[in-house]
């Protein structure tokens, strides 16, 4: 699902990705603002041009698309065999992860940007109708919605039967994902368009005013606030009690989780809509430069880049050691590290080349020795 796991913590999965190269590239038919989920070797992803994509993962080949009947803004979520996605055209879909084949929509009154989070049955979704929805993962029937006072594009993160959310109207809700009554709300006033991580009972999120916050899982309360010198759209990513998140103002910033204090920045060449994921040490994120880029999680030193010939506001999945992401260009990337070098293996053959002529060497010279004796 978007951000990884229900905390939305934002940590891939496997080895990292060191240096870069890249395995395959897919074409959509339209530009990309979808971010991958990768399940059991197949790539889902989303497109403007109205599609849902299955792709493998070790090849790019295309397994299967769906048509919606606008454009997928959506990541999907995949769950028990099902795809999960929203669609511009109103309606959340289930589609059968294999073949491809719709199980159920749900109609809202708008379009649904929002990425679904899915857990024990139940998905969650929010939608521009200014509403959260709970419904049957089984048969898309709704238990319950809760109205806020504007569109919600924000992806719920799920943690001990609380749902947290964010909505244009500038508030981040706590919700009983049960029964959707309200448990909190924090008003900051500005839209909150980036999805919340929840880790360790504290609650992080961006906001259209520049501003990153820490906010108390229990009643709402902040704990600090940051500013990140313009409008955050991006998610944060949450690892080793350090917050990654990017920001309009082309950086990607570091936090003290505890604290909010920045302890590094590094500066992208464009706007920094993307979000974060991190791995062993490294974070991973595109910007509206037309790059993804690999930072040390120590001190943000830049570990390498990749060009794509389109801004990428897609955010990064990494799974076992491989990166996807796709570019408004609308190309689905997938990116490794480089294998061995060919002088590598060069110096392993040299260096076994060397060792026979030695032990041929001294097996001659003794041999020689023997035969003086006599």
């Amino acid at each position: 699902m978007f951000r990884n796991d229900l905390n939305h913590s934002g940590i891939g999965t496997g080895d990292p990705v060191l240096n870069v190269r890249l395995i395959w590239n897919y074409a959509a038919g339209g530009q990309i603002y979808s971010s991958a989920a990768v399940v059991n070797g197949v790539v889902y992803i989303g497109s403007l041009d109205g599609n849902l994509y299955a792709l493998k993962a070790n090849s790019g080949a295309k397994l299967w698309t769906y048509s919606t009947n606008n454009q997928v803004y959506s990541c999907p979520a995949v769950a028990n065999g099902i795809v999960y996605v929203g669609s511009a055209d109103g309606k959340v879909y289930a589609l059968n992860a294999t073949s491809g084949e719709k199980l159920w929509s749900y109609t809202t009154g708008d379009q649904v940007d929002s990425s679904p989070t899915v857990v024990n049955g139940v998905v969650y979704v929010g939608s521009y109708d200014y509403n959260i929805y709970a419904l049957n993962a089984i048969d898309g029937s709704k238990l319950w919605n809760y109205s806020t006072l504007a569109p919600v594009w924000s992806s719920p993160a799920i943690v001990a039967d609380v749902v947290y959310i964010g909505s244009t109207d500038g508030n981040v809700y706590a919700l009983n994902a049960t029964s959707g009554v309200k448990l909190w709300n924090y008003t900051n006033g500005n839209a909150v368009d980036s999805s919340p991580a929840v880790i360790g009972g504290f609650v992080y999120t961006g906001c259209e005013n520049g501003s990153v916050y820490a906010l108390d899982a229990a009643d709402g309360s902040q704990v600090w606030s940051f500013d990140a010198g313009n409008i955050v759209k991006s998610s944060p990513a949450v690892a080793g009690g350090v917050v990654y998140i990017g920001s309009l103002d082309h950086n990607v910033y570091a936090l003290n989780a505890t604290e909010g204090t920045k302890l590094w920045n590094y500066t992208t060449g464009g706007t920094v809509y993307s979000s974060p994921a991190v791995v062993d040490g490294m974070v991973y994120v595109g910007s509206e430069d037309g790059k993804i880029y690999a930072l040390n999680t120590a001190n943000g030193a830049k570990i390498w880049s990749y060009s794509t010939s389109g801004y990428v506001e897609s955010s990064p999945t990494v799974v076992d050691g491989v990166l996807y992401i796709a570019s408004l260009n609308g190309k689905i990337y997938s990116l490794g590290s480089l294998p061995p070098s060919s002088n590598s293996s060069l110096v392993v053959f040299v260096a076994v080349v060397i060792v026979v002529i030695v032990l041929s060497g001294v097996f001659l010279y003794r041999k020689k020795m023997k035969d003086s004796f006599y």
